[in-house]
């Protein structure tokens, strides 16, 4: 791999986790919108643009070929995971609940590797370990202390985390994967926006601004996921693995800085063991790489 495609890799998967971690400032924008029409709406604006994307490169035989029997399952499942991952990260950014949202996303790189070597037969390493014990014990501290809201970031976590690992498996590209995806819940967004029609409830149609923000769902969601699949075909995954951390970073400092949300002291102590546990991954990522390049 040359330092040239190193570098744009670098661009690429920085500008897709530095676009993640900023989607909270996006989705405040739109507070007085309803959850499900805000993901209605995400599924729907990303269609249309993925879908021109797919006819403007000539791949729609491809995916078509690519996306039946066994995959087309695994994809239906992944959608689904997909739209509960959405839903509880619009719905938390909403309600106030961005720390534990981008708790949940600082526990998700280490839900990959317990997942990785309980379901894929990955071997885990000491320090891996050590990271996920850390982040077991955080999770139980705060779940012990009354920590209801604790749902949101183990929701958010496992259901990324499932979802990755059907995608990881499926045998289908991530434009055409996410294509799929996003057209298997496209008659269930369709309803929730009739229905909404239906009851004069509809955020969309009255002009003006919350039109134009929810007609900017489609690249909001589509454009870091684009970036993040040119980043990775790019970079070594070790690298991938570290720069995820980027976003759950940026969504926490916006939750305490910008949005003034409060942290309980049970929360600071996971937050503690979470960020250990972070480290510990890391530093074991770091290692694996310079023992390969050696």
């Amino acid at each position: 791999m040359t330092d040239t495609q190193t570098r744009t890799g670098l661009f690429y998967g920085i500008g897709a986790y530095t676009l993640w971690g900023l989607l909270p400032l996006y989705l405040h924008l739109l507070n007085a919108v309803p959850t499900a029409q805000v993901l209605s709406h995400r599924v729907l604006w990303s269609l249309l643009l993925l879908g021109a994307i797919v006819l403007a490169g000539r791949r729609l035989r491809p995916l078509l070929a690519a996306a039946r029997g066994r995959t087309l399952l695994m994809l239906a499942g992944s959608a689904a995971l997909i739209a509960v991952n959405w839903f509880v990260y619009i719905w938390s950014v909403g309600h106030a609940h961005l720390v534990e949202a981008s708790l949940g996303y600082f526990i998700n790189p280490l839900v990959n590797v317990a997942l990785g070597t309980l379901l894929l037969g990955e071997r885990l390493d000491r320090m891996q370990a050590a990271a996920i014990a850390l982040a077991g014990v955080g999770v139980a501290i705060l779940a012990a202390s009354g920590g209801g809201t604790i749902w949101i970031s183990l929701a958010l976590a496992l259901s990324f985390g499932f979802y990755g690992l059907i995608r990881k498996v499926a045998a289908i590209d991530a434009l055409g994967g996410l294509t799929v995806e996003t057209a298997i819940l496209t008659p269930l967004a369709l309803a929730v926006l009739l229905l909404a029609a239906g009851d004069g409830t509809a955020a969309f149609g009255h002009g003006g601004r919350i039109d134009w923000l929810l007609i900017l769902a489609g690249p909001v969601t589509a454009a870091p996921l684009l970036m993040f699949a040119a980043g990775a075909r790019r970079l070594r995954y070790t690298t991938m693995g570290l720069l995820q951390f980027i976003a759950p970073t940026l969504q926490f400092l916006e939750a305490v800085l910008l949005y003034r949300e409060p942290i309980r002291a049970a929360q600071l102590a996971t937050f503690g063991l979470i960020w250990a546990g972070c480290a510990l991954y890391a530093w074991s990522s770091l290692t694996a790489a310079r023992r390969v390049t050696a």
